[in-house]
């Protein structure tokens, strides 16, 4: 009865203060069913629903840096430290000229920054962490980010804390964080997205690609082959434009469809706005929290359009909702508005992938945490007013760091020797000996990123600090689904394990409402 009525309240208070973020036609009463055939499939943890919440562009540190004090912060008297910023570290940093500072609330737009592939191993320097102002900053514009453009390259080694990020501060307070997460290999958001799905970017298939002017930058190829390194859009995507490339071998919705486990990808702007000549125009715009219209679908945002085998090229539509997660016309790629409806229906996939609007990605250019913020809570809340939520856990992570400064290098676990690669050296990643399956173009791990667990069976309050990486989802759903390994040279074989995260023993009752506009505790 008492978690009745916690789920009652929960969906009394998103009616009140979460309208700002959810189609009014997709405000419905907490779902009275509870029929989702994930439920029939064995699984190695009471887990029978994993949500992943994809967003853009965020280092550790950027997010967490002081993490959890925070003048005008509250945090539990227990709250374990992490790895972050220290006052030593701040007074006295390797990057001289430049020491890194915090960004207040008004400053939350702010452009993006350098985070190519070879930028951000230059950034790194062999470990010094040093050159950061010099490889990845972006100056910003004075006449669209008025707040912070007289930082200049400074702007590079700013940080938010508790009091912008209230709402991840807050989730990491009551649920699980992990302070070792990094990017599989160094690179913007195809290469992140590419492994959270596969944690393999090699295997480009040159005869599925568009060669436009900056190609030669996406792609990587040595003498062991293709690997990418930049942001091609995928090929099976009609919304795509060049450069287009596509990439061979497996990815996790290939292993989930062969053991007809449903899943799906969900993602703002999918649906076409129009069709042109059979082909879909991706045009559907969002607003941020200050009106500004971004355009919802980012395509090279979408790491199944790479695969021709989970592409759904022209943005087709399930026949109906029942046929969501499962084989059909869509093949398992789905508008955002679809997640909100079988959510709402009290049936989910066992595995979705979810990915915000443009304008609400928390990628720097066309979002912010505070618009980040309202996605990520709206969605939680309604999570927990589901009677899905018991056997349910999300993850919260991010594609790529966006060049913002982070002090820590994680373990080299793939070296690389490439012309685009600069880490210990011009053209060096190490020795590129240990390269997996030989190929090069893969340097990593790359940048230390965000990563929270939110579920009735996480660790209250609880930092983990087990080395993983993107390719670590991948392998979570392997194991939780018996899935085998994707292999073949993909991250998965030697990821390291989320569970340490979890207490599978002692489920929590509770539910953990906040304030999607503030970030603030709505159920103390």
């Amino acid at each position: 009865m008492i978690r009745k009525n916690l789920r009652w309240m929960a969906s009394v208070l998103m009616a009140v203060n979460l309208a700002v973020a959810i189609p009014s036609s997709l405000m419905a009463q907490p779902p009275q069913s509870n029929s989702s055939n994930a439920k029939n499939y064995e699984t190695a943890t009471p887990i029978k629903h994993l949500v992943v919440v994809f967003q853009e562009n965020v280092s550790f540190d950027h997010y967490f840096a002081t993490y959890p004090e925070a003048a005008g912060f509250e945090a539990r008297k227990d709250t374990p430290t992490v790895n972050g910023l220290t006052e030593g570290l701040i007074a006295n940093n390797p990057n001289v000229d430049y020491p890194p500072f915090l960004l207040n609330r008004g400053q939350n737009y702010t452009c993006s920054q350098n985070h190519d592939y070879k930028s951000e191993q230059q950034a790194f320097d062999s470990g010094l962490m040093d050159m950061f102002p010099e490889d990845t900053a972006h100056v910003c514009s004075s006449t669209t980010y008025p707040d912070v453009a007289y930082l200049g390259p400074a702007i590079v080694m700013g940080y938010f804390d508790g009091n912008t990020v209230t709402a991840q501060w807050n989730y990491a307070q009551h649920f699980s964080m992990n302070d070792n997460n990094f990017g599989t290999n160094f690179g913007p958001s195809t290469v992140g997205a590419i492994n959270v799905i596969s944690g393999m970017t090699g295997g480009v298939d040159l005869g599925h690609s568009i060669a436009g002017s900056g190609f030669g930058d996406d792609i990587t190829t040595t003498s062991s082959g293709t690997s990418v390194t930049g942001d091609p859009d995928p090929y099976f995507d009609d919304c795509g434009s060049p450069d287009q490339s596509s990439v061979t071998g497996k990815n996790i919705g290939d292993l989930l469809s062969a053991k007809k486990i449903s899943w799906g990808w969900f993602e703002g702007g999918f649906t076409p706005s129009s069709v042109v000549a059979g082909k879909a125009v991706c045009a559907t715009t969002t607003n941020r929290l200050d009106g500004t219209a971004e355009t919802a679908y980012v395509p090279h945002h979408n790491p199944f359009e790479y695969y021709a085998s989970t592409a759904n090229i022209h943005h087709a539509l399930p026949k109906n909702l029942s046929e969501v997660g499962h084989d059909g016309l869509a093949n398992h790629q789905y508008d955002l508005s679809y997640f909100w409806q079988v959510l709402a229906k009290g049936e989910l996939p066992a595995v979705s992938y979810v990915k915000a609007n443009a304008a609400q990605d928390g990628h720097p250019g066309n979002s912010s945490p505070l618009d980040e913020q309202v996605f990520i809570v709206t969605l939680l809340n309604k999570l927990q007013a589901s009677p899905l939520w018991e056997d349910t856990a999300v993850i919260i992570t991010y594609d790529d760091s966006d060049g913002w400064y982070d002090h820590v290098l994680g373990p080299i676990a793939n070296q690389s020797v490439s012309a685009n690669d600069a880490l210990t050296g011009n053209g060096m990643c190490g020795s590129g000996a240990n390269s997996l399956a030989g190929l090069q173009g893969r340097c990593g791990y790359g940048p230390r990123l965000p990563f929270l667990v939110i579920s009735p069976f996480a660790k209250d309050n609880f930092v983990d600090h087990t080395v993983i990486d993107q390719s670590s989802v991948v392998r979570f759903i392997e194991d939780n689904w018996d899935l085998g390994r994707i292999g073949e040279g993909s991250f998965d074989q030697i990821a390291g394990p989320i569970t340490n995260m979890f207490d599978f023993k002692h489920p929590r009752s509770d539910v953990f409402i906040l304030d999607p506009l503030t970030g603030a505790i709505l159920n103390r």
